[in-house]
């Protein structure tokens, strides 16, 4: 559909040729943010509107659906010194422009855009955005106020009535004659799958521009300096160990080495090397076999390291750069100092082998337990991100804390910690026993401290699962059949598992350490 008459520029938005999960020809809206002649042809690189950005890619102009070609607004271009600065029509200035009055404006929640239906990928967005989105989470009152909530004995659909009256008046906003709806709502058109019985969503909606993140001491990336180079993968392929991955975003390596077909990382070290003769000459001085650090945890073949990013900067520097290859969202690349880094490997003859990490922040003022998380690609779908996740707060439950993760979460972090949470939660419940014939009682407190989850998790985790309902003048959290087979369906399907007993782990004082 190309026609060579047409010029395509940069900002001109298009439908573009791709395949869609059922490997069906699909013509999305994309726009195209950089061309490059190479012999014989022209290669377009196109994100596609309202696609996560692990999607994009390099195009041939055969893919290119010419006829309904929209070009970028016309405007004057402003000048400086007599030099052409940047495009008024710029979406990078938009974005940025946007993020800006977000920044400044404290009282405005943060708010994504995504569109969860099965055919695309949805956009990186914060898990709070959800919650708040309809209702903002109510506030607890004290332990000595906790709201009791009691089950019915042999029963497949028990009740747990609330009867805190502060909550009574908390959550009364989460009603509508009567009956209890949920906070996230669905929209029009858009899909919702079941994951294990826990109605997870690919993404939830709500309209406008992510706010600027936080900078303080997070591993949060600054969106407001974004551009067209940090919006296009950088690197082509990477080979690490015995497993070769495509990068799904952009990552600040050495610029020499973004041409190259395939970039070498040392499985052990992640040093880069830009040739496979120059790992194999690595790998003979390289002694490491397992990551840096003290090994914390081990079951099996699984085992986990914790890494201080002061003590061991250049491993933790190059973990956060291959890390920022599949997170679009988070990351830092030097100053790793006020960071921990817990490494999961599997073991073989030949060594430890990453299989996912998270950090956290030696000290964190918002209770958060985890900054990044991920699972590396070859390795996803396996149960890992779980495993990572229930270790986080099991680490919460050594240290006496409650904890939560850091937002904006990836869209596949945040159906993992929904799936965790709900899991989580409903064992609790269901293995509530009846004392004297009376329903089992438990507070909100209660479930957070047994669990290290946050009590804003533990409630938004209950209002997404639909549980909260009103009944008799008090509000019941009610398990329905459906809800009961899900979890325990799902929960034979967890195979892995975090053994507290095999955790040797002692946590330290920040506070007392002086500096890092």
């Amino acid at each position: 559909m190309a026609d060579p008459s047409v010029d395509v520029v940069e900002g001109c938005r298009l439908p573009v040729l791709r395949k869609n999960q059922e490997n069906e020809d699909e013509w999305p809206l994309a726009e195209i943010l950089s061309l490059k002649d190479i012999p014989g042809r022209k290669l377009y690189y196109v994100h596609y509107i309202d696609f996560n950005k692990r999607l994009d890619e390099w195009v041939t102009p055969d893919r290119l659906d010419l006829k309904k070609l929209q070009f970028p607004k016309e405007a004057k271009t402003p000048t400086k010194n007599g030099l052409p600065g940047s495009r008024p029509s710029s979406p990078e200035r938009d974005v940025r422009k946007s993020l800006e009055l977000n920044g400044q404006s404290a009282s405005a929640p943060s708010r994504g855009k995504s569109l969860p239906t099965p055919k695309r990928k949805a956009e990186s967005v914060s898990l709070a955005t959800q919650v708040t989105a309809a209702t903002p989470v109510p506030s607890l009152p004290g332990p000595a106020e906790a709201n009791q909530a009691s089950v019915y004995p042999a029963m497949r659909d028990p009740s747990f009535s609330i009867k805190s009256r502060e909550e009574h008046e908390q959550l009364a906003s989460l009603n509508t004659n009567g009956t209890a709806r949920r906070l996230i709502p669905s929209q029009p058109g858009r899909k919702r799958k079941n994951c294990g019985g826990t109605d997870e969503d690919s993404q939830d909606s709500s309209d406008g521009i992510p706010s600027a993140p936080r900078m303080t001491g997070s591993l949060v990336s600054d969106r407001s300096h974004d551009d067209i180079v940090t919006r296009m993968k950088n690197i082509n392929c990477i080979e690490l160990g015995r497993h070769r991955l495509k990068p799904w975003y952009f990552s600040p390596y050495p610029q020499e080495l973004t041409t190259l077909p395939i970039l070498y990382l040392c499985e052990f070290c992640l040093k880069y090397l830009k040739s496979l003769k120059c790992l194999q000459r690595h790998l003979t001085k390289c002694n490491l076999r397992h990551p840096p650090g003290n090994e914390i945890y081990r079951k099996g073949t699984i085992s986990f390291f914790e890494i201080d990013g002061r003590k061991n900067k250049a491993y933790s520097q190059n973990l956060c750069l291959l890390a920022k290859c599949f997170l679009d969202h988070k990351t830092l690349y030097y100053d790793t100092d006020p960071f921990l880094f817990y490494v999961m490997t599997e073991y073989d003859s030949k060594g430890f082998h990453i299989v996912g990490y998270f950090s956290k922040e030696k000290e964190s003022t918002e209770d958060y337990n985890v900054a990044c998380i991920l699972t590396l690609p070859p390795y996803q779908r396996r149960g890992y991100g779980k495993l990572l996740i229930e270790f986080s707060y099991e680490l919460s439950k050594v240290e006496g804390k409650t904890g939560t993760p850091e937002k904006p979460l990836s869209d596949l972090g945040l159906l993992s910690y929904r799936s965790y949470w709900s899991q989580t939660i409903l064992e609790i419940l269901m293995n509530l026993k009846s004392e004297n014939g009376e329903r089992p009682q438990i507070t909100i407190n209660e479930i957070s401290e047994i669990t290290s989850v946050k009590k804003e998790d533990v409630i938004s985790t209950l209002q997404y699962l639909n549980l909260i309902n009103y009944y008799k003048g008090q509000y019941i959290l009610t398990l329905s059949e459906d809800i009961v087979e899900g979890h325990e369906r799902a929960m034979q399907k967890r195979l892995l598992r975090i053994d507290p007993k095999c955790l040797h782990f002692t946590p330290k004082d920040w506070s007392k350490r002086g500096k890092w």
